[in-house]
């Protein structure tokens, strides 16, 4: 080693140790501060507020982020410029002495007080530790001015406290937001929403509430409105919301776009925007000028999932008048909302254009079906028993669900609609809540119970809401259909009084609008963590958001859930953020190998071909046989629907969106052909299922909704009390014919020949246990 580099590090290493006086280990007990020659560390530096999911959180309350989100990175224990000059300035370490004293630091009180004060809590200060030890015992040699302090401490020269400083400097490399909390917190700040959107706090916006139940006409009413104007926009939470409209506008002479996720459909022929647009509410454009927007749907703005598309339409739509249409519930709220953009809200209220009541009887069988019944179900599996039941009584149903095509639900619809045809009784799931126009009489609730996703993202069971249960029912005597009045009630007796209950309740107001965060703001994030994963990203700012009372941030766990399945794959963070954004079923597998497989492809920079998908998913594909069949080539079309989502975000990428929209289309025509023959797809899943299976084995096949009182809020006590009415019926015989596989003479039949059987075995054991006892006495002798 040359003098002049010798003297040249000698002299950094005593400017690195002379920054750092003598510690009095007494002057450490100070919370307030510590100083550390020239470094002084005060407390509170990273306090800031953070909210909870429907909290309230202001300037002055705050609390500290969730560090279990912070994931430490990894250090590469590389040797230092110094090289050996610690060694050669001192001496070599004993690497028993160095766990000695790194231990006894860990010990000290002070130090993690004092690093509490720098954001490192219990748990990370712990981890911290952990990393920094084994940096330490690790690398092969460490930089010149750590290895004089430890020397120092050792040689008793040093305290053990001058280890902090060391310390502290790993721990930020391992947690890099410890340096930018602050800029983190801002850039999550939510607390504003409203000045997100300059261009609608620009003008002065009219905002028109249009109140009222189902079948009142209140949509009807926005939607003239939009028919008159020189321009707008309508806003819908189905594809097929927006397609009715997108119909209904150019029937009547003005001319008018759709946008979708998956489709956009010009109505000039040489691609020029039309001056009025119907679009999902997620696609609607925040930017462009609109005489006229209408937001249908207005109560969905609480929705865990999809809140934020109402919240980001009510604030940022750029429209002189603003249509907001929905449930009297959502009044006073958005009411309040306005008024923290300056808007008066002109409510307008409607009443039901045509009465529907509440039978005192249930149905309780399906031989007491008749024309106009529409039998709402909570599940696929119950839909497919009660279709096939149905059919063995010889009536014919339609069937619509919620993962059918767009296309089967309005064929099904139809069917269901047609007074020549024979089809008279429809089998549902709620997805007829919306979108579709039928001509229902009677309501039928087969159950009470419905899966949902709370707020913390869990699967529960839960009894339907008093809003569901409106929204449902309200599709009995519409004003459109040949019925006048609607009859509402249940398929099992003890479900009525729990129904006439729900109905009876007035509806839960709403009190908060859903956020979500937006591309750039996890951009700016990334860039302060630029190695941290998208999923740990969107945790943290979650985790870091401050949003008032009126807010809460929706539910992110499928983003999160697309963001870990591609994690591996490499993309630039603005296409990572895009693909977690599509719009799938994560709960088929097909669709999520396809989402995998077009990721991959997408990194490669190889455009996904029209023959690349028709491989992928074995084009041309044939009617369904069971309903295995029928459930793939649903997801088959989920796939085609992300290939033509992708296509509008990626048009480079997936250049043949016209070619697969067009086999999507004879896609949708062979799963009508299949859920024409429902019915027969169950029989041959039943043929081929093995021996003591059940191949529909996750229904419930007809009972009582199976609901503990507790699920029923606000229900009377003398009805939770009746203990028979929510437990299922134990008797199989009995379940075997209300479903029409067994006739009563039968079932007698069969019960005789049990019972002779019974009789004979038990006589058999009789005989048996005579016989031991004898043979018992005669040894006894």
């Amino acid at each position: 080693m040359s003098i002049n580099r010798c003297m040249l590090l000698f002299s950094r290493v005593q400017h690195r140790i002379c920054a750092i006086s003598v510690r009095n280990t007494n002057a450490l007990v100070d919370s307030r501060c510590v100083h550390s020659g020239s470094i002084t560390f005060l407390k509170g530096s990273l306090s800031g507020s953070v909210s909870t999911r429907q909290g309230v959180s202001s300037n002055s309350s705050s609390r500290p982020p969730d560090t279990s989100l912070f994931v430490p990175l990894s250090i590469k224990s590389d040797v230092g410029s110094d090289g050996a000059v610690g060694a050669e300035l001192t001496q070599p370490l004993d690497k028993n002495e160095l766990l000695k004293m790194l231990n006894k630091f860990y010990k000290r009180k002070e130090m993690q007080k004092i690093a509490a004060d720098q954001g490192l809590d219990a748990r990370l200060f712990h981890q911290a530790f952990i990393s920094f030890r084994k940096y330490v015992l690790e690398i092969s040699m460490l930089s010149a001015d750590l290895h004089i302090i430890f020397n120092d401490i050792c040689c008793g020269a040093g305290h053990i406290d001058d280890l902090y400083p060391y310390f502290m400097r790993h721990a930020k490399q391992i947690f890099p937001m410890l340096d930018c909390m602050e800029d983190l917190r801002k850039i999550s700040d939510l607390r504003v929403p409203a000045n997100w959107y300059p261009e609608a706090r620009a003008i002065q916006r009219k905002v028109i509430f249009h109140a009222g139940p189902t079948n009142s006409g209140k949509t009807h009413h926005a939607i003239q409105r939009y028919l008159a104007a020189k321009s707008g926009v309508y806003c819908g939470p189905l594809k097929l919301l927006a397609h009715e409209i997108f119909e209904k506008s150019n029937n009547a002479g003005v001319p008018c776009d759709l946008v979708t996720g998956e489709e956009r459909t010009f109505v000039d022929e040489e691609g020029r925007q039309a001056e009025h647009v119907a679009c999902t509410i997620e696609m609607c454009s925040v930017t462009t000028p609109y005489e006229v927007a209408v937001i249908d749907e207005i109560q969905m703005i609480r929705d865990i999932s999809r809140g934020w598309a109402w919240t980001r339409a009510l604030l940022g739509l750029c429209a002189e008048e603003i249509h907001v249409c929905g449930e009297p519930a959502a009044i006073n709220f958005v009411t309040e909302l306005m008024y923290t953009t300056g808007e008066e809200v002109e409510v307008r209220n409607y009443k039901r254009l045509t009465p529907f009541s509440i039978l005192d009887h249930a149905v309780e069988s399906l031989d007491n079906l008749r024309p106009g019944d529409c039998i709402v179900c909570f599940s696929k599996n119950d839909i497919y028993s009660i279709s096939r039941q149905i059919e063995i009584r010889g009536l014919e149903c339609a069937v619509i669900y919620g993962s059918l095509p767009p296309g089967t639900k309005l064929s099904q619809a139809k069917k269901f609609n047609d007074p020549e045809d024979p089809c008279k009784i429809l089998v549902a799931t709620d997805a007829i809540g919306m979108g579709l126009n039928l001509s229902i009489k009677r309501i039928i609730f087969n159950s009470l119970v419905k899966p949902n996703i709370n707020e913390k993202g869990e699967k529960e069971l839960d009894t339907i809401s008093t809003s569901q249960a409106l929204q449902i029912a309200g599709r009995a005597g519409r004003f459109s259909s040949i019925f006048k009045e609607g009859e509402v009630t249940t398929m099992h007796r003890d479900d009525l009084p729990i129904l006439k209950e729900i109905l009876s309740r007035n509806v839960d107001a709403i009190e908060t609008a859903g956020l979500h965060p937006t591309a750039e703001q996890i951009e700016m994030f990334a860039y302060h963590l630029p190695d941290a994963t998208l999923s740990n990203l969107i945790d943290i700012f979650v985790s870091l958001s401050q949003v008032d009372g009126m807010y809460f941030v929706c539910n992110i766990d499928d983003f999160k859930f697309l963001a870990d399945m591609i994690q591996h794959i490499p993309l630039n963070l603005r296409s990572r953020y895009v693909f977690c954004t599509a719009p799938i079923n994560k709960k088929q597998p097909f669709v999520c190998t396809s989402f995998l497989k077009f990721a991959r492809q997408f990194s490669r920079d190889e455009p996904l071909t029209f023959d690349w998908v028709c491989r992928h998913v074995s084009w041309p594909l044939v009617p369904p046989k069971n309903i295995k069949d029928l459930v793939h080539l649903e997801a088959v079309h989920d796939v085609l629907d992300l290939y033509l989502w992708l296509s509008y975000r990626f048009m480079d990428m997936f250049p043949d969106a016209n070619h697969v929209r067009e086999i999507q289309k004879e896609l949708d025509s062979i799963i009508q052909v299949g859920v024409r023959n429902i019915t027969r797809l169950i029989r041959a899943t039943e043929t081929n299922a093995p021996p003591g299976t059940n191949p529909l084995s996750n229904q419930r096949r007809l009972g009582p909704s199976p609901v503990s009182p507790r699920r029923v809020r606000g229900t009377p006590k003398a009805q939770d009390s009746g203990v028979e009415g929510w437990q299922l019926d134990k008797s199989l015989g009995s379940r075997l014919v209300q479903e029409g596989l067994l006739t009563p003479d039968l079932l007698r039949q069969l019960q005789k020949e049990w019972s002779k059987v019974h009789r004979q075995e038990e006589g058999v054991k009789l005989v048996a246990g005579n016989n031991k006892t004898k043979g018992n006495k005669k040894k006894k002798k």
